[in-house]
């Protein structure tokens, strides 16, 4: 019998096909229970019970959930996860708005534990993160501690430990709060649909990797052979001042996800690609799925081939509806939408990884036995200049031996040599630039950014020169790909703005970093260094996020609404989770209305432990 593991002790031993499709067997050796399948005349039978298996199910106002050491198979290696009532994901909760919930949470292990309630909004007491939250220091070994509060909001959300490396580890769930009048959309049939990443690593021993050599994942750096290609195919002067302008700054144009399907597997429902999760449908019913990204650090791109999706909220808010045929999945963002399949034929609910070293797959079926192929991924995905915030089109590029002290100067680069051969021979009209300046966020022009003292040294190896607001913009390998896809301007509230007054007072924060030393900040300043963010109860504020970094970022803060600023003040869409762009910048509004300690960081979970991360008090 082979030995298991404790989580966070398992030795690694890879396997590229492995950990692209995962082991048929999936989390078989979880237990599901049979409240785990939704709604269907045809699911009785045990072979629709095989394939629907999924999280369980609890409903109501009372729960006891607890923490403990379960097996669980995904890679073709027993290993034992952090699991939530033996289960990963962890139960799906089903709640009702207006009612006031009672969750007892036991910790069975070894180490303390925690849950939080992520975009739930509550006293926070209730908030679930070990020293911030107010009064809560985590739950210690052997102990249970008791979650009580009322819920004032509908939607889809999710919740995870806030401990540790134990989100990583499989402590994560669903969560649906149903709401008190009809919805405002019509549906046959209601699926929740998480997608998640695992690895058989060590979560230290990944962090420590990526320490030492933040590239140690990504096997999609340039080659010789991509040398010798884009020599043949540009000849040497461009190829020289492409190459060159990206090695004097020191980065690569390779660099997606810090964490890639080399050791992650990624999972719908606790399914790995092999096997797949499974829902059934019965021809022309409306069905409606419920995305949640619980994945530590992999953004997805969701399509469903042959299939319209109608986009109907947005990190549990109602949007108005948006038809379309792909959306990009932030880490810890919600999406809920509806399909209407139109023929008896199995559809392919395919999430792959942003930088498309894998994918999550589903099926959507009106028979078990029909099942359907996941597509081909999408090319690999090269970074532009404009994804470092530089609007080449408006650059003097024969001032660009001069410090580029208006917002860009980029630590990594030695400007002295880029005058006169860094740039020359680049034909910018033929280069992949995003949709800049839209003039739809909240000030309807771009503005201009500065950057503080802290941001400058060792540990901040770039600055954006030119941010823009980019929420037209898909983003990095969605850009004309001949589908369409949804993008934050798409976003629309389907109710009037719940607080329609101007901000009082505007904070800008720098989301910065050094890639090579895998350093990540706030300001240049870590989490250790840093001072609280002060918000004044009942204040209106605007926060202005600059995205410094090559990578997407998405930033929650706990407690209160972000209302992201679309260019319509009437109808702000309000999200709890909000992605930075590489090199962009996006501003949104908060109303300080919860008192007490608050957590605001990055959500990608290396990122967060590293540093990205601002404790905020309000008083």
């Amino acid at each position: 019998m082979s030995k298991i593991y404790l989580p966070g002790e398992q030795p690694f031993s890879p396997s590229r096909r492995r950990f692209v499709t995962g082991l048929a067997a999936g989390g078989a050796m979880m237990g599901f229970g049979a409240n785990a399948f939704a709604k269907s005349s045809a699911d009785s039978t045990s072979a629709a019970k095989k394939v629907l298996g999924g999280p369980e199910i609890l409903r109501g106002r009372n729960f006891d959930l607890a923490y403990s050491y379960s097996q669980v198979n995904f890679t073709g290696a027993n290993r034992l996860a952090t699991a939530i009532n033996g289960s990963v994901p962890a139960p799906t909760l089903r709640w009702k708005e207006g009612d006031t919930v009672t969750l007892n949470v036991t910790n069975n292990m070894a180490a303390d534990t925690s849950i939080h309630w992520h975009g739930i909004i509550l006293p926070s007491e209730m908030d679930g993160v070990p020293n911030i939250s107010d009064n809560f220091k985590g739950i210690k070994p052997g102990e249970t501690f008791k979650y009580r509060f009322k819920l004032n909001q509908s939607g889809t959300y999710w919740y995870h430990s806030h401990s540790g490396f134990q989100e990583q580890t499989g402590a994560y769930g669903a969560i649906v709060i149903d709401p008190i009048k009809p919805a405002p959309y019509k549906f046959d049939r209601d699926y929740v649909v998480v997608i998640s990443d695992w690895t058989d690593e060590k979560p230290t021993s990944v962090f420590h990797k990526l320490k030492k050599r933040s590239d140690y994942y990504n096997f999609r750096e340039r080659t010789i052979g991509d040398a010798m290609g884009d020599l043949t195919k540009n000849g040497w002067s461009k190829f020289w001042a492409q190459r060159n302008m990206w090695n004097q700054m020191r980065m690569s144009d390779r660099d997606i996800s810090d964490v890639t399907g080399y050791t992650y597997t990624y999972l719908t429902n606790g399914r790995a690609p092999a096997d797949g999760w499974t829902g059934l449908f019965k021809k022309g019913e409306k069905v409606l799925l419920r995305f949640v990204n619980a994945a530590a650090m992999t953004f997805f791109d969701v399509r469903i081939p042959g299939l319209k999706m109608t986009v109907v909220a947005a990190d549990g808010q109602d949007i108005e509806p948006v038809t379309v045929d792909e959306f990009r999945i932030g880490v810890a963002e919600t999406y809920d939408v509806i399909v209407e399949p139109s023929d008896d034929r199995a559809y392919s609910i395919f999430s792959q990884s942003i930088d498309r070293t894998g994918y999550a797959r589903g099926t959507l079926t009106p028979d078990p036995s029909l099942t359907i192929a996941a597509p081909k991924m999408d090319p690999d995905i090269i970074l532009t200049h404009g994804d470092m915030g530089m609007n080449m089109a408006n650059m003097d590029h024969g001032a660009m031996g001069h410090d580029m002290s208006g917002g860009g100067n980029m630590a990594g680069m030695d400007h002295s040599k880029m005058n006169g051969g860094g740039m020359k021979g680049m034909d910018h009209s033929k280069m992949d630039m995003p949709k800049m300046g839209s003039g739809k966020a909240g000030y309807g022009t771009s503005r201009k950014v500065t950057h503080v003292k802290s941001e400058f040294g060792a540990h901040v190896d770039m600055r954006a020169e030119d941010p823009q607001f980019r929420l037209d913009d898909p983003g990095i390998g969605l850009r004309n790909n001949g589908r369409r896809v949804l993008t934050y301007g798409d976003i629309r509230s389907l109710y009037k703005t719940y607080d329609p007054r101007e901000p009082t007072r505007e904070i800008e924060y720098h989301l910065t970093g050094n890639m090579s030393r895998y350093m990540w900040s706030v300001n240049g300043i870590k989490l250790d260094d840093a001072d609280k963010l002060k918000m004044k109860f009942g204040e209106r504020l605007r926060i202005n996020l600059v995205n410094d970094t090559m990578m997407n970022h998405p930033i929650h803060l706990h407690g209160m609404w972000s209302d992201l600023e679309t260019g319509d003040g009437k109808h702000i869409p309000r999200k709890h989770t909000v992605i930075a762009q590489p090199g962009a910048q996006i501003s949104y509004l908060v109303t300080a209305d919860a008192m007490g300690g608050w957590a605001y960081h990055c959500h990608l979970f290396y990122h967060m432990a590293a540093g990205m991360f601002r404790h905020v008090e309000v008083s």
